[in-house]
């Protein structure tokens, strides 16, 4: 079936901006950009799900109440086991973190099996790096956050599909 994660798109301008400082930050750090269709904020990874789990984890999914908020990323680094340089925010808003914990409480409650590590706001912007990138300050980058979204991984060919959609219709 592939990977799933349920994650936020980057919208309108900040795409392409997004995808300039990717193509930069290879550039810098060797190794490869992700796509602008690639780009987005992982809040849940939930790995390989059956049909069954899909469908709870989907009706978990759109439970979630938020208001749509602004997302600003304005700083970038990179992980160094991991070999890929981000985006991020410096001060995340209340409205991400708020989020992301209530979904996650909400999937464990429902026995999903969670990455125990703390999250962490970033986009992957680039992959296989050979040089670390230092944190650093950015111009910000930002977009309103408007809808959450199921994504599936295809493991054969990397290839990201959005399975489901749910507005931010308020908290």
């Amino acid at each position: 079936m592939g990977r799933l994660f349920i994650a936020l798109w980057p919208r309108g301008p900040a795409i392409g901006a997004l995808e300039n400082l990717a193509g930069e930050l290879a550039v810098a750090a060797g190794g490869k950009p992700a796509p602008a269709a690639k780009i987005h904020l992982t809040l849940v990874f939930l790995g390989e799900l059956d049909g069954e789990r899909l469908a709870l984890a989907a009706q978990v999914a759109a439970g979630q109440r938020s208001d749509p908020f602004e997302l600003a990323l304005d700083r970038v680094g990179s992980f160094r086991s991991a070999r890929v340089a981000w985006a991020g925010v410096s001060q995340p808003p209340a409205a991400l973190l708020t989020l992301q914990a209530k979904l996650a409480a909400a999937l464990r409650a429902a026995a999903f099996e969670l990455e125990e590590r703390a999250f962490v706001a970033h986009l992957t912007l680039v992959r296989h790096i050979t040089r670390r990138v230092p944190e650093a300050s950015i111009a910000p980058i930002s977009w309103q956050v408007h809808e959450l979204s199921l994504v599936q991984s295809d493991t054969g060919t990397g290839r990201y599909k959005e399975v489901a959609a749910w507005p931010l219709t308020g908290a």
